[in-house]
Parts: structure tokens; sequence; C-alpha cells
């Protein structure tokens, strides 16, 4: 019995998140499609939900192929971007003088607009995947350094006094007391960065590249295919969702005292 009610709590843990999704989604396509209906817009200012769902149906192996070049840049994005940014506030950490070295690359890292990056990257790495793999990183770069290193910063001095006092290298200081103590910063730092690398990866699909959705928004929009363009938009928009909510169920598994 005990078994089977902590299967029940799971099935209800993970189905509730979907269940919301699955009505706010309802919602808003009633929302779309009242307002085609009430203001009688034409297609190619706001194309109705079933052609643009016709459209996903349709299009389906285009869409696909394409979603699975963004997704590629959006994962890839968002390795680098963790890996180099617990590695910045690492060192912050670890060699405090530095911090004020970085802190300004950080800034400027965020102060410069990506659209203003995109066209160097392109010219440095080419159009292919890498440049938008490094526009993902970059764009997330700056909120995944700084909730590393505010959760890695802010350990409660008396682990850290208890650590010591047992004999604990800075190696095991930082293994087994500020890593758990900092997970849940960290996992606040990646739930954000899951949800903004994909405006990343489109940006550099924007500005030049061969394939991805954001490649066939700008395509289907110079041909006037507003639908394909909204159906594009719309996997996007679920892939960004779906890879929210699979992190955020996998974060609270591996780190439930968050």
């Amino acid at each position: 019995m005990l078994t089977l009610s902590r299967y029940r709590t799971k099935l209800t843990d993970v189905g509730r998140p979907v269940l919301r999704v699955i009505i706010s989604l309802i919602v808003l396509i009633g929302l779309w499609q009242a307002i085609v209906s009430l203001f009688e817009l034409p297609s190619f200012i706001l194309p109705s939900p079933d052609a643009v769902f016709s459209r996903l149906i349709s299009r389906h192996d285009v869409l696909l192929s394409h979603a699975f070049v963004t997704g590629q840049e959006i994962l890839l994005g968002l390795a680098l971007g963790l890996s180099v940014g617990f590695i910045f506030a690492l060192q912050m950490l670890l060699f405090r003088p530095l911090k004020v070295w970085m802190l300004p690359l950080l800034i400027a890292s965020q102060a410069i607009p990506v659209f203003a990056i995109a066209p160097v990257l392109m010219l440095w790495l080419g159009y292919g995947i890498c440049s938008k793999v490094v526009m993902a990183a970059i764009i997330i770069f700056f909120p995944v350094t700084t909730c590393c290193f505010d959760g890695l910063n802010a350990t409660p001095k008396g682990y850290l006094d208890l650590a010591q006092t047992m004999g604990a290298s800075k190696w095991q200081l930082l293994r087994h007391v500020r890593l758990p103590a900092a997970m849940p910063s960290i996992a606040s730092g990646l739930r954000i960065a899951v949800v903004i690398a994909p405006i990343g990866a489109v940006a550099g699909e924007w500005v030049g590249a061969s394939k991805g959705l954001g490649y066939l928004m700008l395509q289907a929009n110079a041909r006037m295919m507003i639908d394909e363009m909204f159906a594009a938009l719309f996997l996007l928009s679920l892939m960004a969702v779906a890879l929210y909510f699979i992190t955020d169920f996998l974060l609270k598994k591996l780190i439930p005292w968050s």
C-alpha cells in the first residue's frame, strides 16, 4: 500500500504541471480564435489556430528537422554556458581578487545586445552550429555565473567552521559543504538558463543560418507563409516549455533539500 501511495504521489507530481500547461494552452488557443473571429483578421496578419495546426501536420517533417537542429544548438549552448559559468563562479570564489576583474566581463556580456554580437560570431565561427551554440552560451552566462557564485558564497558560516574544525581541506569544503549548500541557487540559475537559451540560438539563426526554426521563420515570413511561421514559433515555445518542466522535475529529484 505504501509503494502504491508513493507511486500515485509521483504521478500526481508529474501530472499536475502537465495538466496546468494543457489548460493554459487551451485557454490561449480559445483567446486566439476569439480575436481572429471577432476582428476578422486576415491570415497574413494573424492566422487562425486551425490553419496553424494544419500546417503543423502537413509540414511536420520539415518542422521537426529544423526543430532538431535548434534543439541541438540549445542543448549544446546550455552545456557550454553552464560549464563556463560554473568555472567563472568557482574562480571568483577561490581567488577573491579575480572577482574585481571578472565582474566587468560579466556585466559586459549582458550589456551588449545579442544582435550586435551575432554578426561578429558569424564572421569568426561561420554559419554553422558553432556560432549559435556560442550565442546561446553567452546569453545564459551572466545568470548562471551569478547564481553559482551567490550560492557558493552564501554557505552558512557555521557549516564551514564545523568542517574546518574537523580538519576538512579546501577541496573537501567545496565538495561536501559549499556545493550541496549552493545547489538550490545553482538550480535557480539552471531554470533561468533553459528558458532564455532558445533566444540566443534563434537570434543566431536569424542573423545567418541554413537550418533551424529561426531560419524557417524568416523564410516563411519572406514568402508570406504566416501560418508556417506561427507553426515554427509554436514548436519552439513547446520545446522551451518541455525543457523547463523536464529540468525542473529532474532538479527536484536530484536536490530534494531545495
